[in-house]
């Protein structure tokens, strides 16, 4: 596997995380916690296990317990290890996770087509940082329980956006209306997509793939003219068809935690 193809895979457990959050590098696996409690940004990532992954998968149950995160997930990449981990947590009780089940991992390094007709725009303010935070929650079908646990933390996220430095945000608007947001963190090696959302009634309107251009955009300005993202169900035919190739593919299965 290429050095690319392994960042893809494995970027999840690099990324800072924000305010509110935890990280623990267990050696054989890095376990993050996003700060929301939303499965998909709880999970288990760069799984190395040995043999033994019945206690190990205990000491993430534990380990996400303890946070008080009833639900995680396990992101199983094509290294991970044993071969066959993916079966055998499924066997101690893990399923595929129904919103996600399945991410690819792509990359482009050209760029994507030019898009008319949709304003994009730095998010340069906490008032829009929030707005489209909102967005993404609505998009993704957030329950009230995770959008106030959002919330709270969003004053302290802003901050620490605006000191790291290392990521950009930016806004669509179609009709005049704030409709898509779309997220990039800044790596040595490349721009990562970390996140895009659109409400559904603007969709197919174009707001995706021009969110994506202008990432691509700013990655080149900062010299790193390629992109990476984990993409799932909806946005990979998206993505294919404007270029992005598949380097890696992820299962994501569904725990508990107690």
């Amino acid at each position: 596997m290429s050095s690319l193809a392994e960042l893809a895979e494995e970027i999840e457990a690099r990324l800072p995380v924000p305010p509110g959050g935890a990280k623990e590098d267990f050696g054989d696996c890095v376990l993050v916690d996003n700060g929301i409690p939303y499965p998909a940004l709880c999970a288990a990532h760069r799984i190395r296990f040995e043999d033994d992954v019945e206690n190990r998968r205990e000491a993430v149950r534990e380990w996400f317990r303890g946070r008080g995160r009833p639900q995680f997930t396990w992101w199983v990449g094509a290294s991970a290890t044993p071969a066959d981990v993916e079966a055998r947590l499924r066997d101690l009780g893990a399923e595929p996770f129904a919103d996600e089940p399945r991410l690819a991992s792509m990359a482009l390094s050209g760029p994507p087509p030019q898009v008319d007709g949709i304003e994009i725009r730095l998010v340069e303010t906490f008032e829009d940082f929030a707005r489209a935070r909102e967005i993404a929650w609505e998009a993704s079908g957030f329950t009230e329980e995770q959008r106030e646990t959002g919330r709270a933390v969003l004053p302290e996220r802003w901050r620490f956006r605006r000191e790291a430095g290392d990521s950009a945000l930016y806004l669509a608007f179609v009709d005049g209306r704030a409709a898509a947001c779309g997220d990039v963190v800044f790596l040595p090696e490349a721009g990562f997509l970390c996140g895009a959302a659109t409400l559904p009634e603007a969709r197919g309107r174009g707001a995706f793939r021009a969110l994506v251009r202008a990432r691509w955009d700013e990655a080149v300005r900062r010299g790193t003219p390629t992109l990476l993202v984990g993409a799932g169900k909806m946005s990979r035919p998206i993505l294919e068809r404007i270029g992005f190739e598949t380097l890696a593919e992820i299962r994501v299965l569904l725990d508990v935690s107690s």
